[in-house]
């Protein structure tokens, strides 16, 4: 009561923060009729005059009301749209670092483009990301205009675009993304060996669009990039046959948590069968270590039987397993569960099995998203995540007014006993607002649950479409249409669709459509015949009650919910929405339905009826903010896990990047020698220790394997007065001095070259198996729970102890590689730029190809495999130079690797 009364007094903390925006929007607003008296050369004139201001020490917040004013006035001539206010508002708090809670249908596209354009007037660029390839392209066309209009440059980038288009959209004042590209391209560039082949030049400043997509539901798969290991496929297959001759006593399901595992009599029954298919050897048990790779294919092979369910985790097209995003319904194609957990998959579908995967690069978009000096987002549902946001991001969430007040009536749920009862039900409802007239937006959260409701809508002759993964291709062209007279369209997951569903139909859609159809026809005279139509449709729909969307299930995430329902009631439209749910669903079935169906049953409910109040829904919410606290819980203990990586693969690429730049390297090669000169001689002749009791025998084997030296170790011991600093100094002066004599054959300039890609290609093999070991570490460190000590503290020292470990391992492998160089004959000296290169290459190819469209398993990764090169050139043989043609330095390499020759197989030792 006193809150309530004090709000009322003094206002919501968010109403300080929006009432605080307003002198600033009435300042853009008061300059207005100046910019509309620039031509437009003046428009791109101001950009010039604003970026040389802030280059003299103005700030962006000095210069932001003329930039936004400059911004709205581009945009009302290149578009023909003027920002509301309260679009401007959202700007404001964008440019802040904040998110812009922002409802479907104000305008979110527009509202990007006024901080992202006072943002890159520092020249450092601003990326705008996107949930997928089609808005990233839609909006950098669309928004290109307004940015053209300003003397501003913008760029798309997309998967599997040359490397000349890609560079030069991310050298652009604003780039357009999705969030998977970023990742993958910030991957690649620290895979790269040259500076000039690097695509992200900064992190500046990003803004998000549909933010809660991105930064919580994509936030617990991994990005990763792999390259193929051993084929394992009979294994699946066996694996598999095995599976379904199982019974309830063997496993246990956790559906709250999405787990399975066997019971103590499924192990018994499971080593019997596997001993029975020769899979595991007499005497071994699944206990012993030596099971560890059967143990975790038998787990893979009962998760893809009982966790993973075709139409709606997956589908199969073309004999392929292709997933599912589950939060926006779309299909996934080069996205491939991690762990082995892809391949089960395919073996219970019979699907051919790809090979296994193993990491070459990963991050996770958290710590991807972190890494810019300024984060930013939009969406319509981001509050009921505002703590998660703060605490990992350190994201405030604004709520922005609306344009006009929200017309949508939002009535109570109505509950049913079964799912029968429920779909009759809402089958007579759509028959009732077709008949009026009404379009509906039936929300359903799967495949297979549209594709039901679909025949019973079919068998009620009830006209409609449907929208899922499977119609991925028609996406916009059924959003298009799902707000026309008497329309009736079933949508899986509409989160981020990223089309308004305008009443009466989309009319650009409609013009297009009928000029299209009647190309002899005068297209100014059909825009009208259309536009004096849509106009009567559009009233008609608005008697009828506007958009009714009809939700058939509750989500597990109330942003979800929110997201559907905010489809209809865009700007003030008039609209409905209501949840048709039933005791067997997921959510109510998972969450004690059981108590509810006794009380329902008590109280004598007929078949057909439903209970409706408002405590049914509080319930519900209470029900999924448990589901969403979880979720935060694995998201934010998953996020400590990889920060501990992430704070390594910071060290790495750090490391990469000053390595590329340098010009000389031999400081570097020479303290790392020096580096392995101390360890030998503290191994072999250790402190405290007297020269009888040394190893010299071990030292004079190890100087000759790791520095490449033969020096009398044995006689210097010998020498009265010789201890372990001589042996130092006599070590590293004869080590050098080799060097010295390499380098000197060779040529400064050469040599200098080998270091450089010695140096890199160790790093990143070392890096690679560091990750591999990692994850290793990551997937059985939990049992230290069981001893009473911390995993994750134990996972940090390890991990720390692991990374010391490559760093002296790195030192020795690059010591030890230089000193075996020496010059070589021609052929010779090809053979071994082969070994060198092969590795960097097949590095490359898979970087190249990896290809991911959306998040996969949020125990797994999400991963684009490499997949190797075709040769340019029929009969191409790498040992064989004269199958080569005559390629130029610049060209691309005949091997097909995507390279250029000079960096390929043209490289000079």
């Amino acid at each position: 009561m006193l809150g309530k009364l004090a709000r009322k007094v003094f206002g919501t903390p968010n109403d300080r923060k929006v009432k605080a925006t307003r002198p600033t929007v009435a300042k853009i607003n008061a300059l207005e009729p100046d910019f509309e008296k620039l031509d437009d050369a003046g428009l791109i004139a101001k950009t010039a005059e604003l970026k040389e201001r802030h280059e003299k020490g103005e700030s962006l917040d000095d210069l932001l009301p003329e930039a936004f004013a400059n911004c709205r006035e581009a945009a009302k001539r290149a578009l023909g749209l003027r920002a509301f206010d309260v679009q401007l508002m959202g700007g404001i708090f964008l440019h802040q670092g904040n998110i812009s809670e922002m409802k479907t249908g104000e305008g979110k596209t527009l509202v990007a483009t006024f901080p992202a354009y006072l943002n890159a007037l520092t020249g450092r660029g601003v990326h705008i990301v996107t949930v997928n390839d089609y808005l990233a392209r839609r909006d950098s066309e669309w928004m290109g205009k307004v940015y053209a209009a300003l003397g501003m440059t913008c760029g798309v980038v997309y998967p599997r675009q040359p490397d000349d288009e890609k560079q030069a959209a991310y050298a652009s004042d604003i780039t357009y993304a999705t969030n998977n590209e970023l990742g993958f391209d910030y991957l690649r560039d620290n895979m790269k060996s040259e500076l000039n082949q690097i695509y992200q030049r900064d992190h500046y400043f990003a803004i998000v669009d549909e933010v809660d997509s991105i930064l919580i539901d994509e936030a617990r798969t991994p990005l990763i990039i792999s390259g193929p290991s051993q084929d394992r496929s009979e294994l699946y297959v066996s694996v598999d046959k095995l599976i379904p001759e199982l019974d309830d006593t063997h496993y246990e399901i956790d559906e709250k948590t999405r787990n399975v595992t066997f019971t103590d009599e499924g192990n018994e029954y499971l080593e019997q069968q596997l001993r029975a298919r020769d899979l595991l050897p007499e005497g071994q048990t699944l206990y012993d270590p030596e099971s560890t790779t059967v143990v975790h294919h038998v787990n893979q092979g009962l998760r893809a039987h009982k966790l993973f369910q075709r139409d709606k985790d997956y589908i199969v097209r073309d004999g392929e397993v292709i997933l599912i995003d589950e939060f926006t319904g779309r299909m996934m194609p080069g996205r491939r569960l991690s762990d082995g957990l892809h391949q089960a998959i395919e073996a219970k579908e019979g699907c051919n099995i790809q090979p296994e995967n193993v990491t070459l690069a990963s991050v996770t978009f958290q710590n991807y998203f972190r890494l810019y000096d300024k984060l930013s987002g939009m969406t319509g549902t981001a509050t009921t995540e505002a703590e998660e946001f703060g605490q990992i991001y350190g994201l405030g969430v604004v709520e922005v007014p609306t344009n006009k007040p929200i017309a949508r009536i939002d009535e109570d749920d109505q509950v049913f006993r079964t799912g029968r009862e429920k779909f009759t039900a809402i089958v007579e409802e759509i028959r009732k607002a077709h008949e009026k007239g009404q379009p509906v937006l039936v929300g359903t959260t799967s495949i297979e649950k549209s594709e039901m409701l679909s025949t019973l809508l079919t068998e009620a002759k009830l006209p409609h479409n449907v929208l899922n993964a499977r119609q991925h291709e028609k996406e916009a062209q059924i959003v298009a249409d799902a707000g026309k007279l008497g329309a009736v369209t079933i949508a899986t997951n509409m989160a981020g669709r990223g089309t308004d569903i305008k009443l009466g139909g989309n009319l650009d859609f409609q013009i297009m459509e009928a000029i299209a159809a009647a190309p002899d026809r005068d297209p100014e005279e059909i825009r009208a015949e259309i536009e004096a139509q849509h106009a009567d449709d559009e009233k008609a729909v608005i008697d009828a009650g506007g958009l009714y969307v009809l939700a058939t299930e509750r989500h597990e995430s109330r942003r979800i919910d929110n997201q559907l329902r905010g489809r209809s009631g865009r700007q003030g439209d008039p609209g409905r929405s209501s949840f048709f749910l039933s005791l067997e669903d997921d959510l109510m079935r998972i969450f004690g339905s059981d108590r509810l169906d006794n009380v329902l049953g008590k109280l004598g409910m007929k078949e057909g009826e439903a209970i409706v109040h408002p405590w049914v829904n509080k319930s519900l919410e209470r029900a999924q903010a448990k589901v969403e606290g979880r979720n935060f819980d694995i998201r934010k203990q998953l996020l400590k896990f990889d920060d501990v990586m992430n704070d390594q693969r910071k060290v790495i690429f750090a490391q990469r990047r000053e390595i590329m730049e340098a010009e000389d390297l031999s400081e570097i090669v020479t303290d790392m020698r020096h580096e392995v000169v101390d360890e030998l001689v503290d191994t072999y002749a250790p402190p405290k220790a007297y020269a009888d009791q040394w190893e010299v025998q071990g030292l004079y084997a190890a100087c000759l394997e790791k520095l490449g030296i033969d020096v009398p170790v044995i006689g210097w011991a010998e020498e009265d007065g010789v201890d372990q600093e001589v042996i130092r100094e006599r070590l590293a002066e004869a080590s050098d001095k080799m060097m010295a004599e390499k380098a000197e054959a060779f040529g400064p300039e050469t040599m200098r070259q080998i270091e450089k890609q010695i140096l890199l290609q160790t790093i990143d093999s070392k890096w690679r198996e560091h990750l591999l070991t990692l994850e290793h570490l990551r997937s059985v460190v939990g049992f230290r729970g069981y001893a009473q000590r911390d995993p994750l503290n134990e996972y940090k020292s390890e991990a720390f102890q692991l990374f010391e470990n490559m760093l002296e391992s790195l030192r020795e492998t690059v010591t030890q590689q230089l000193s075996q160089v020496r010059p070589m004959t021609e052929d010779e000296q090809r053979k071994m730029m082969e070994q060198l290169m092969a590795q960097q290459a097949e590095m490359q190819r898979a970087a190249q190809s990896a290809e991911p469209t959306g998040p996969a398993d949020p125990d797994g990764g999400q991963s684009g495999a490499g997949a190797p090169a075709e040769p340019l050139i029929a009969g191409f043989d790498e040992t064989d130079p004269s199958t080569w043609g005559d390629p130029g330095r610049n060209d691309p390499c005949p091997c097909g690797s995507g390279l250029k020759f000079k960096h390929c197989h043209g490289r000079l030792v």
